[in-house]
């Protein structure tokens, strides 16, 4: 394994990441929204909260473990708020590191064609697998740094807005973590083999970005199903399902290693 060439064409690649605008935009306002913007908004308004809880909440608290409600505290404002930024908001937090990873990835082939730079990219000493390597490091690191960072932001944003109401730590709780270090990572990497298998066959980052957007989709259904009472998405469910998406992160690269070929993409060059 060439690491030395490996490195070289992430570096390239990272830098050409932090002179597009389309690329960093994403990279700063999804974390901002998800992780920032969205749990201070629901702490927000605890204050103003209804003395009892309403029936809609109810119903969504009365389907969590009998642990779990245990642990909540007595204030209703501050029990909604709990649930909300431990359970309701965390899956959807998982879009951040998805996104990111596909932002990168779909410029990492359709990019390359569109600038006018991918000719010299099949001349470098890298094999076809290598370059694969390559491909995937330049995004899934800043997918990664991004989901820790944020992943810390929004445990210190939730645990310093809650403290009045709660008076103890609201986060990290197991599944959190579990989130933070299993799943979260696992979704990006499938998103990002289904990223470079996308913009390896597409001409243009923008078609590349519309048809890998599908990703997202068993991200939503997971958060739609902790809202709606479907499934309790705790650590046992998490690690489960991080399972399925590394299993599909490696089918993925595996695919990739067999598209990512430099006959394949010579020829979709001389189109």
């Amino acid at each position: 394994m060439n690491r030395r060439g490996i490195r070289a064409v992430v570096r390239r690649d990272l830098a050409i990441v932090a002179r597009s605008r389309a690329v960093m935009l994403p990279l700063i306002i999804l974390p901002v929204l998800f992780l920032v913007l969205l749990p201070a908004a629901i702490a927000a308004v605890v204050s103003r909260l209804p003395a009892t809880v309403p029936d809609e909440a109810e119903g969504v608290m009365a389907r969590l473990p009998a642990d779990v409600l245990a642990a909540l505290p007595e204030q209703p404002g501050a029990r909604i708020a709990v649930v909300a930024v431990t359970f309701l908001l965390p899956p959807l937090t998982m879009i951040v590191p998805l996104m990111v990873a596909q932002v990168i990835a779909t410029d990492a082939i359709a990019g390359e064609r569109e600038r006018g730079t991918l000719e010299g990219l099949l001349l470098t000493p890298l094999s076809d697998r290598e370059l694969l390597v390559a491909k995937l490091l330049t995004a899934l690191i800043p997918a990664l740094a991004v989901e820790l960072a944020g992943a810390l932001l929004y445990t210190v944003v939730v645990d310093v807005l809650l403290w009045p109401y709660t008076h103890a730590l609201v986060l990290p709780t197991a599944g959190w973590l579990a989130l933070v270090l299993w799943l979260g990572p696992a979704v990006a990497a499938a998103g990002l083999g289904i990223a470079v298998l996308v913009s390896a066959r597409v001409g243009t980052v923008q078609g590349a970005s519309q048809i890998s957007g599908v990703a997202v989709l068993p991200v939503v259904f997971l958060a739609l199903g902790q809202v709606t009472g479907l499934l309790f998405v705790g650590a046992g469910l998490i690690l489960v399902v991080g399972v399925v998406f590394w299993g599909l992160a490696a089918l993925f690269a595996y695919l990739s290693t067999r598209m990512l070929r430099r006959e394949r993409l010579g020829a979709r060059l001389a189109r």
